[in-house]
């Protein structure tokens, strides 16, 4: 059986998407309060806007999940 699947379409505006990044990277006044860690975790919409920066991936998808946001992971 080959049955075509668009996917969700109700769902396509309700992913982020989480992605690692350095801490050396980002502006000296966020670094300053980021203290000792090396990397920090993003969570993006779909069109690249920033909606959070945190400590760690768990936490990120926590938070997206929190607000009925899907996170996927992106490298």
């Amino acid at each position: 059986m080959n049955t075509p699947f668009n996917g969700f379409p109700e769902a396509a505006d309700r992913i982020v998407y989480v992605r690692p990044v350095a801490v050396a990277d980002l502006p000296d006044e966020i670094r300053e309060q980021v203290g000792e860690v090396e990397t920090v975790y993003s969570v993006h919409a779909p069109n690249g806007q920033q909606l959070a920066l945190v400590a760690d991936r768990k936490l990120a998808f926590h938070l997206a999940r929190s607000h009925d946001y899907a996170p996927v992971s992106v490298h």
